[in-house]
């Protein structure tokens, strides 16, 4: 078969409704399954109620390239997407793209349109990036309005996806395409200049006021995260940076904005390790446990040495003065 033709026919083929339920992991039955939403191309659809921490996907590549390459990025992909199988080849074009020139030739499409899908719906995993089809599903919301996040695990060489929320039979899951700690108008921006949609989540159609106060807290929280990163320079102390992780922490939850918690009681319980309070570092330690088990899974690097940590706080307070450089944003 003519690889052109192929192409093409997908590619116009994509419009077509395409529901699945996915395989794995089914614990208590299918999370979700995936379907047209009105208005969004296609979407995850909870099945059932879903509860915080769950383990919704869990995934390999089915493209993995380095962040570092030295040919023409859109003959790579090609020929990576040449190498897959007819059920992956199809997996891959039903898959959205943004920003592809209009009017292009069935040989130009050829080349170019796997690159714009690869760029559109491809994340970063450790070294390299990757597209995760069943993944890809998972349309975008800002602050308070995601409820599941994803992370890559090095070791297993795969991608999971975990409830941030509970989630309700029926709602929609939805993760972060970046870092919303920004304003309305910056992040629709980058939204319409990255992935060529408008954003409408339940964040960013706010009446004006409170989506004035919702941009207010996120813009402050990114700016908290950013004096975070500065205590291991040395600018600001052990204290400071503790309140700076309070204050963001209350702010998170004024705002409903509760990813990156694990992340952030770990920095305290290394702050706290760094000045020797074995207490605090306990303390934190069972928080950052406890959030890093909804975020990355009680499976997962934090969650490990987090129970490290929490048994033994002393020894731990020279991993804190070794790792100080660590804290900040994730």
């Amino acid at each position: 078969v003519c690889i052109t033709a192929l192409i093409c026919s997908l590619y116009w083929a994509r419009t077509r409704p395409i529901s699945f339920i996915p395989q794995e992991p089914q614990e208590n039955g299918p999370a979700f399954i995936v379907r047209d939403l009105p208005g969004k191309g296609k979407g995850m659809i909870a099945l059932r109620d879903i509860k915080r921490g769950e383990l919704l996907v869990r995934e390999k590549p089915l493209i993995l390239v380095s962040r570092q390459i030295a040919v023409s990025p859109s003959q790579l992909i090609l020929g990576l997407v040449q190498r897959l199988s007819p059920e992956e080849v199809t997996s891959f074009y039903n898959l959205s793209h943004a920003n592809l020139p209009q009017n292009l030739s069935p040989e130009e499409l050829t080349e170019q349109l796997p690159l714009a899908i690869f760029q559109t719906n491809a994340v970063a995993a450790g070294p390299n990036v990757g597209l995760f089809p069943t993944m890809a599903r998972l349309n975008h919301g800002c602050s308070h309005a995601f409820n599941s996040v994803y992370s890559w695990r090095e070791r297993e060489g795969v991608l999971v996806v975990h409830a941030l929320k509970d989630v309700k039979k029926g709602e929609e899951l939805l993760t972060a395409y970046f870092k919303t700690q920004q304003t309305r108008d910056e992040r629709r921006r980058h939204l319409m200049q990255t992935y060529d949609f408008h954003c409408a989540c339940v964040c960013c159609t706010l009446p004006d006021k409170e989506s004035k106060d919702s941009d207010e807290r996120l813009t402050i929280m990114g700016k908290l995260y950013d004096h975070l990163g500065t205590w291991g320079q040395r600018t600001i102390d052990g204290r400071d940076a503790i309140r700076l992780v309070e204050r963001i922490w209350a702010i998170g939850t004024d705002e409903g904005y509760t990813s990156e918690r694990g992340r952030l009681a770990a920095d305290a319980a290394l702050v706290a390790a760094a000045h020797s309070d074995a207490e605090a570092v306990v303390d934190w330690g069972r928080l950052a446990l406890q959030w890093a088990s909804y975020e990355l899974g009680p499976d997962s690097d934090l969650a490990e040495e987090m129970r490290v940590v929490i048994r033994e706080p002393k020894r731990h307070t020279m991993w804190g003065q070794r790792a100080v450089m660590a804290v900040g944003r994730p």
